[in-house]
């Protein structure tokens, strides 16, 4: 199946007004004319800038003096010429009641001169008045194939304009690339490949993430999902076996198209705040290579009814396209909390994200992370929307140490020359981001007395602040109790 042949199919049904809601004007200029020529029927072509013209004929005629709105569509109501006239952004003439007879008039007596409106544009908003009397069509997103194929064209054209130099091609890379660009218009992927190629006549992993980022772009403009360029390692993360251990196990089914087990839907991360929740959350998109999506609830809610809820169906059909990835919702009970005062919002969005979470098909793994569950409806957390709630606890002492090691390495400093034992044992009942404040605040003062920062300052730093288990007991002892027996400890 085909664009001319789905084409051909919704002509056959004799509808006299179709609308395109497309940014590939030239392709679709370019498939009009091509089936005018095979099917002999006669295609015509009109701007605002170039009036109308025949599209099958190079160089042809441009009658001028038809640039006018009205007046093309005059033309076409009092002209004995059967054929198909593509008008090109027409949409913001469509709110004149003028605009909507001529169109009306015209389709009307379709069946005694065929003459078909095509309307091209970004975006078409039908009159109530034409809806009856027209169909819209979309273009086919390319498949695996068809972009293979155009790896193919755009590596040869540029073999072609670089006789001296030879195309190198990493077989994975292709492959990844030809992955990555699913659900990106055959134009956006031609040019994606093209730009990847020019810039050092090869196709390789980085070009992949340099395509996936530009993909990105393309696909939410507003900023309702925010694509996270640095994924962690869970090699800087202390701890999180159990988490790790399963991802391990499921990272190749939900890699796999083809895999005959069901596809892993996703976690919940369960902890106290600072306890490396949000990296972790990182470190599942490093683990499974694929890209990190972050939904940003605060940018789905608006004021008008309605919006909120389009606003997610969005940003999920943006992560889908850009499958396989993992979808982030951090703090996930603050983005979902409502009110008496939200006239439903709060209720229809989590409806929204239910629904998508129990019927999605695409690989998008979710990662939601929370502080307090118990403000979460049971329905969010069940068996069949998520696969397993995993308990970031405060770390043992072993991790401790671990945690240290790994920020003052990451400050290019020698950890031999730091008692490591001795500051987990002090740091006992601190989070993760409490350990490296200490570290982050004994370097400051190090380097405002001009002395090389040792485990007497880090020890001092620690001294001076009160532990997360100290400040939130109650809530940390609350959330503890709630995890026991209900989740599996990461």
């Amino acid at each position: 199946m085909t664009d001319l042949h789905d084409l051909e199919l919704i002509l056959r049904s004799e509808t006299p007004v179709l609308l395109i809601e497309s940014l590939e004007e030239r392709r679709i200029i370019e498939l009009f004319t091509r089936l005018g020529i095979e099917s002999a029927e006669p295609v015509f072509c009109w701007s605002m800038t170039e009036g109308l013209s025949r599209a099958e004929y190079q160089g042809a005629h441009h009658q001028l003096d038809l640039a006018d709105p009205s007046a093309i569509l005059r033309h076409i109501k009092v002209t004995p010429q059967r054929g198909i006239y593509m008008l090109l952004d027409f949409h913001p003439f469509l709110d004149q009641p003028l605009h909507v007879r001529l169109i009306k008039e015209i389709a009307q007596t379709f069946h005694d001169v065929p003459r078909r409106l095509v309307l091209v544009s970004h975006a078409i908003d039908s009159p109530p008045e034409l809806r009856h009397l027209s169909a819209r069509f979309c273009l086919r997103l390319p498949d695996r194939s068809r972009l293979l194929a155009l790896i193919r064209e755009e590596a040869q054209r540029w073999q072609h304009a670089q006789p001296n130099r030879s195309f190198r091609a990493n077989r994975e890379a292709v492959d990844q690339l030809s992955r990555t660009l699913l659900g990106v218009t055959e134009s956006d992927a031609r040019r994606l490949i093209r730009n990847a190629i020019r810039r050092d006549g090869a196709i390789t992993e980085s070009d992949v993430s340099e395509v996936i980022r530009a993909k990105y772009e393309l696909l939410s403009p507003q900023g309702l999902i925010a694509f996270e360029y640095d994924t962690a390692s869970f090699a800087d993360i202390a701890g999180l076996e159990n988490l790790k251990t399963w991802l391990d196990i499921r990272r190749a089914p939900f890699l796999d198209d083809s895999a005959t087990t069901e596809r892993p839907r996703g976690v919940m991360l369960l902890g106290v705040q600072g306890s490396g929740k949000s990296l972790a959350a990182k470190a599942v998109a490093g683990r499974f290579g694929v890209a990190l999506l972050r939904l940003d609830f605060a940018a789905l809610y608006n004021k008008y009814i309605g919006e909120s809820e389009r606003n997610l169906r969005e940003a999920l059909t943006i992560a889908e396209v850009m499958a396989p990835c993992v979808l982030w919702c951090d703090e996930i009970e603050k983005g979902l909390a409502s009110g008496n005062s939200d006239e439903g919002t709060g209720r229809r969005i989590m409806g929204t994200l239910l629904t998508w979470m129990a019927e999605r098909k695409k690989a998008v793994f979710m990662v939601a992370t929370s502080n307090d569950i118990t403000r979460l409806p049971p329905e969010l957390v069940r068996k069949g929307r998520l696969d397993e709630i995993f308990f970031v606890d405060l770390p043992n002492q072993a991790m401790r140490r671990e945690i240290i090691r790994i920020h003052l390495s990451k400050r290019g400093l020698d950890v031999t020359h730091f008692d490591l034992d001795h500051l987990a044992a002090a740091s006992e009942g601190f989070s993760g981001a409490g350990i490296e404040q200490a570290v982050v605040s004994a370097l400051y003062d190090a380097r405002a007395d001009r002395s090389p920062l040792g485990t007497a300052s880090i020890l001092a730093e620690i001294e001076r602040t009160q532990p997360l288990s100290v400040v939130m007991d109650t809530q940390i002892a609350q959330l503890r109790a709630w995890a026991h027996g209900r989740t599996v400890l990461a």
